[in-house]
C-alpha cells in the first residue's frame, strides 16, 4: 500500500481562527506562530500528536512550519527529534522553494536532514535558472515534484512546466484538486500525466470555478478514480491528504477522507 501522508498545510487558516482571506495570511501567520524558537517544541509537538492521533504515519512538512530562511539548527533537531517520537516520517518538503538560488539552495539543503525524497511545490527558477535547479538537487539527493496550481490549467500545461530532459530530478506534483477547479478531470490528467509524476496531492473540492476543498467524495473531483488510475500505472510513491479550509476545521473531514484512502488502496 501507497503512504498516506497528512499535509500540514492543512492547518493553513488555523492560527487565524478559520477567518481566513488570502492563502498567504494564513502563511503569515504559521511562520509567525512557529518561528519563536522558545516556543518551537510545545507548538511542533501539539500538532504533530494530534497529525499521529488521526492514525498517520507521515506528513508533507509544509515550510512554514520550518521555514529554511528562518530556521535555526535548534529549530531542526527539535523537530527531528518529535517527528521520531511520534514515528512520523516526512514524505515531502511542501510550498514554495524561493524564486533566488540562496533560497531554493537552502530547502534542498533541509530536505536530506528529514530524509524526505520530494519537494513537492513550485519555484521560478524551473523556468529561469534549471540547470541550476537541477545542479542543487542532485547535490543534495531530492527531487523537484512541480505542482500543478492556476497556471496549469491543463496536464499539458503542467508537462510543459516541467520540461523534458533531467527527468531524474525533475516530475509532476498532481494535485487533483486544481484540477477540478480548473473543469479537469483529475483522472484523466494522472493518466496524462503519467510516469513523471513524483507525488500525489489528494484534494477534492466542491465545485469547478472555485477552489473550495472538501472531504473525498463531497465535491467534483473523481477521487476514487484518480486513486484508481494511480494503481494502473504502478504508482508507488506517497499519496497525500489535502484540504485547507479557510472557514471551519478540516480535522473531522480528513478523518473520514483517510479512511475512505486506505479502503481504496486495500
Amino acid at each position: 500500500m501507497n503512504t498516506i501522508s497528512f499535509i500540514l498545510a492543512n492547518y493553513v487558516a488555523r492560527q487565524l481562527g478559520y477567518r481566513m482571506k488570502q492563502w498567504g495570511e494564513g502563511d503569515r501567520a504559521t511562520q509567525e506562530y512557529y518561528k519563536p524558537l522558545s516556543t518551537y517544541r510545545e507548538r511542533l509537538n501539539a500538532v504533530l500528536a494530534e497529525v499521529r492521533a488521526l492514525g498517520f504515519n507521515a506528513i508533507d512538512l509544509w515550510l512554514p512550519f520550518l521555514n529554511p530562511d528562518w530556521a535555526t539548527p535548534e529549530h531542526v533537531a527539535i523537530a527531528q527529534a518529535l517527528l521520531k517520537q511520534y514515528g512520523l516520517a516526512v514524505v515531502s518538503l511542501a510550498g514554495g522553494f524561493g524564486s533566488t538560488r540562496e533560497q531554493f539552495e537552502r530547502v534542498c539543503a533541509l530536505a536530506p536532514a528529514f530524509g524526505a525524497p520530494v519537494l513537492g511545490g513550485s519555484t521560478n527558477l524551473v523556468d529561469g535558472d534549471r540547470a541550476f535547479v537541477v545542479k542543487a538537487l542532485r547535490k543534495h539527493g531530492v527531487k523537484l515534484g512541480y505542482e500543478n496550481h492556476p497556471a496549469e490549467k491543463t496536464p499539458q500545461d503542467l508537462l510543459r512546466k516541467i520540461g523534458t530532459g533531467d527527468e531524474d530530478v525533475i516530475g509532476a506534483t498532481i494535485d487533483t484538486g486544481w484540477f477540478g477547479t480548473q473543469g479537469y478531470n483529475a483522472a484523466r490528467a494522472i493518466e496524462e500525466v503519467g510516469p513523471r509524476i513524483f507525488h500525489v496531492h489528494l484534494k477534492d473540492v466542491r465545485e469547478s470555478g472555485t477552489h473550495h476543498t472538501c472531504r473525498f467524495g463531497e465535491g467534483v473531483v473523481p477521487i476514487q478514480a484518480c486513486v484508481a488510475a494511480l494503481r494502473r500505472m504502478a504508482y508507488s510513491g506517497a499519496i497525500s491528504i489535502e484540504h485547507e479550509p479557510e472557514s471551519f476545521d478540516p480535522t473531522e473531514d480528513i478523518k473520514a477522507s483517510y479512511a475512505m484512502l486506505k479502503r481504496w488502496l486495500a
